[in-house]
């Protein structure tokens, strides 16, 4: 054990003692809250509230509000928290990440410290993975805090800005991750503020906090902007990649999924295509596409990484089995999969905003999360997030039976074998909760149990609204669930079935206020029938040995696997897993195949034959710790390269949010205006003698900026000045200008004309300054070759390009607003967006319009020098046809 991981424990066990004395003293407090009416623990609130104006912290009134919350719980849902759940509460007030074994009642802790700091007026975010768990656990969960007077707001994906503003207004708010992060980077794309939604980012508590923080943390949020028409290339280059052959053409690397172009597939695209070199300048975009049509081909496997619905290619998490809605591949890839499935292909777009779920997570002043598995990820918790994680201990001890692995020559040997298990264990009523890690192997699963006559339920991201309901039939007797990782994730199975899931699907036929008596009434109703139907159930399941998890592969992930086991043996219920698996399996081909094989073929072992050795357990354990620390760097990787982009974006967002509230935009113009005098003057005088300086230089610059009337003849001594008092000259000049300006305009007029035109200047350089960065992401791995670190390398250019990104938006938000004439002129209409998972701009080249001139582009008046430091500097002439 690494002595980092000895703190850890060491800390970790102290803060487990402080918890548990926590909940202690909780207890004590049950009996006096026990005997309170309803309208006397609905009162607490309004006290707590009180407490805290008056200076309370909300540690002070934490135990009470605890124990408020347990009793309420027990009076609204029938369901009062365990000793271990006020453990796991505490440490998730004290912003950490409780890890609570799957049926221990997670969602239920965390309606303790989310109702405790609400009660601060700040807000609390309940994130969860999808908009399902958020809609269930807003009504179910909720239901706890209304009772108690707190307001309860939930975000789904298909809501206007006008719907969502109210929602985030409530004193909790549930949402998905995807959700909370994209509403914030709208905010920052809003014209006006009452198009802003959030209210600010004060405590969040992240439900299955490891796939959130940890598992889609290598995929960045951005929002984009269509660019231009490439639909036909995808198409022309799909076509191309099916006549070109593995081994032939190109060589594919599964390990470093990376497909290589060889020099015979090179040649045959040339012939194809026409043309005389590929590599030809002019051709690097032709190089994108063929790059992207061979991986979409290659590396992308239909039913597995995406699948094709009502026309659309839609990506699915390899992690949990869900379709993630809206989400795109990067660089041209999503383009070249549609055009290879032959569906519509959406344009391309180019980023206008964009974060990493690490740099948005951190915006919060407090977080905390619960999970199942984070224990094995402690590490990056700590180094990436400084969240600890306390391992809250079970309420009942653990009775599962975790049997050896089974290893097969091949696959078609494991399904027969996994097919023989079902068949034997479903013959005697034992439910069997089958995880495959794609949906292409749940259907060929399920079409041999239809032939053999077995009913099952199959849960995938095709059958996604299903999810709730099939899972919460998966402990019944005779139940075989066939599922993806889905079933890993979210909703209890119970031995027998889960009542209070029965329960609510039978009330929510009525249509009934959540609220009312009647409903409370008629739920509990059908709690108790439901109650003592699974209960007989219940005892028939416990003396078959609880429910069998039967895996058909290792996951990369430990944790995906522990996942899966853990749908076993809840609240100290007996229960079994074990996972089936074959030389063929993507893990086992890629990381643990040859010294098994071998080994295997050595043995002359049949077949149908399984081998089950401690070795064969821990070549797979070494394979996962293979790819969790490769996916790891690759985590480190993006939130490295995009801490360059957060303290830019800071910056820029704070800018913006100065201008759009209108506090200070006057102020912050005029130290605006102080800069760009100072730097144009300084450019004209800096390491240069006074008696050298070109006055009618200056005046060219300056009268680009503003109507200036001074020149060399203005000062007394023009051969012996300083550059402070030119600059000085200037300023005041300029200021006095800037004051005409707004008496002839109004104080008013000149207020809005600033917002508006400050607004679309920042939001213009910025799109171009993400294109810039984007590009200069795509190729700077390429400075390993020379010797230099890329993400130094990227550093540096990346805070150059920013410098010219703010000294030019300042020149240009003055230039336009002492030349701008003021028209009536509708609203500016906000840009039509589409959400992605990446950047799509393809092979490092921005599509512009033709008539505008790339600044990093050759001047076009013959200069040899660069657009932006020749007829595109700031006061130059401009260029004439």
């Amino acid at each position: 054990m690494s002595v980092f991981s000895k703190v850890l424990r060491a800390g970790e066990g102290k803060a487990l003692k402080e918890l548990e004395a926590l909940a202690q003293r909780i207890n004590a407090l049950e009996p006096e809250i026990e005997v309170l009416s309803d309208d006397e623990l609905r009162a607490k609130t309004s006290e707590f509230r009180q407490r805290i104006e008056n200076g309370a912290s909300l540690d002070d009134i934490q135990e009470e509000a605890f124990a408020v919350v347990r009793e309420a719980s027990r009076r609204v849902l029938g369901q009062r928290p365990y000793d271990v759940q006020l453990v796991g509460a505490g440490a998730l007030h004290n912003g950490m990440i409780a890890e609570q074994r799957t049926g221990e009642g997670k969602t239920l802790v965390s309606t303790m410290p989310a109702y405790l700091n609400a009660l601060g007026g700040g807000g609390v975010h309940m994130v969860t993975t999808n908009d399902y768990l958020a809609s269930r656990d807003a009504d179910w969960m909720g239901s706890i805090h209304r009772f108690l007077g707190l307001t309860v707001g939930i975000i789904q994906a298909e809501m206007t800005p006008e719907e969502r503003r109210p929602e985030y207004a409530s004193d909790i708010t549930y949402g998905t991750n995807n959700e909370f992060g994209f509403d914030y980077l709208r905010d920052n794309m809003a014209m006006r503020p009452e198009l802003q939604v959030q209210r600010g980012h004060a405590y969040a508590i992240v439900d299955e906090v490891d796939s959130i923080l940890v598992d889609e943390a290598r995929t960045p949020l951005i929002i984009s902007g269509r660019v231009g028409e490439t639909g036909k290339w995808y198409r022309d280059f799909a076509r191309i990649s099916n006549t070109l052959r593995a081994d032939q053409h190109y060589e594919v690397d599964e390990k470093k999924r990376q497909v290589i172009t060889t020099e015979e597939g090179v040649h045959r695209v040339e012939q194809i295509l026409g043309i005389e070199n590929l590599y030809d300048f002019s051709n690097v975009d032709l190089i994108h596409h063929l790059d992207v049509a061979l991986k979409a081909k290659e590396l992308y496997e239909r039913d597995v990484d995406y699948l094709v619905k009502q026309g659309e290619v839609k990506i699915v998490d390899e992690f949990t089995g869900r379709v993630l809605d809206g989400r795109r591949y990067s660089e041209g890839l999503h383009q070249a999969i549609e055009a290879k499935e032959g569906v519509k292909i959406k344009e391309e777009n180019q980023t206008l905003a964009t974060i990493t779920l690490q740099n948005y997570f951190r915006l919060y002043e407090k977080l905390a999360g619960m999970t199942g598995t984070a224990k094995t990820e402690a590490g990056e918790f700590m180094e990436i997030y400084n969240l600890e994680v306390v391992v809250v201990p079970t309420n009942k001890p653990i009775a599962r039976a975790d049997q050896p692995d089974l290893v097969y020559v091949n696959e078609d040997a494991k399904f027969n074998a996994i097919l023989d298990d079902i068949l034997e264990r479903n013959a005697y009523g034992q439910p069997v909760l089958v995880g495959t890690v794609s949906i292409e192997k749940s259907e060929r699963l399920s079409q041999h149990l239809r032939k053999n006559g077995v009913h099952h339920e199959v849960l995938n991201a095709k059958q996604h609204s299903r999810e709730a309901p099939i899972i919460a039939q998966a402990g019944k007797f005779g139940a075989v669930t066939v599922a993806t990782n889905m079933a890993g994730r979210g909703v209890d199975i119970q031995l027998g079935g889960n009542p209070e899931q029965l329960a609510l699907a039978e009330v929510a036929k009525h249509d009934l206020d959540r609220d009312s008596d009647e409903y409370r009434e008629q739920y509990a109703l059908a709690l108790a029938r439901h109650e003592a139907e699974t209960e007989v159930e219940r005892t028939k399941v416990l003396e078959l040995g609880g429910l069998y998890v039967l895996a058909t592969e290792r996951h990369e992930s430990r944790r995906i696997d522990n996942q899966l086991r853990g749908r076993s043996g809840r609240q100290g219920d007996p229960g079994e897993s074990r996972f089936y698996l074959s030389l063929e399996d993507d893990l086992m081909r890629r990381f643990a195949n040859d010294r098994v094989a071998s080994i295997m073929s050595r043995l002359k072992i049949p077949e149908d034959v399984p081998i089950e050795h401690k070795m064969v357990t821990k070549a797979i354990e070494r394979a996962q710790n293979q790819v969790e620390a490769q996916n790891f760097e690759i985590r480190k990787n993006v939130l490295k390269y995009d801490e360059v982009m957060d303290t830019q974006r800071k910056i820029i967002y704070k800018w913006r949010d100065t201008v759009l509230t209108g506090e200070a935009t006057d102020e912050l113009v005029a130290e605006w205006r102080e800069d760009v005098v100072e730097d144009q003057v300084l450019q004209m005088t800096e390491n240069i003698d006074p008696s050298e300086w070109d006055w009618d230089e200056f005046e060219i610059r300056m009268k680009a900026l503003y109507p200036t009337s001074l020149s060399k003849a203005s000062f007394s001594n023009p051969d012996d000045l300083q550059t402070d008092e030119v600059v000085e000259a200037y300023r005041n000049e300029a200021n006095e200008a800037y004051s005409k300006r707004e008496e002839e305009l109004g104080v008013d007029v000149m207020r809005r004309l600033e917002r508006t035109v400050v607004l679309s200047i920042i939001d213009n350089k910025w799109r171009e300054h993400l294109a810039e960065m984007d590009y200069l992401r795509a190729g700077i791995g390429l400075r390993a070759m020379g010797q230099r670190d890329p993400l130094v390398e990227y550093q540096r250019e990346g805070f150059s390009l920013f410098e010219e990104v703010v000294e030019t938006t300042k020149y240009d938000a003055l230039r336009y607003l002492y030349h701008v004439e003021v028209v009536k002129q509708e609203a500016p209409q906000r840009p039509k967006q589409i959400v992605t998972n990446a950047p799509t701009q393809k092979g490092g080249k921005t599509v512009r319009n033709k008539a505008k001139v790339g600044r990093n582009e050759a001047c076009p008046c013959g200069s040899g020098k660069k657009y932006k430091h020749c007829h595109g500097k700031p006061g130059a002439e401009p260029l004439t046809a």
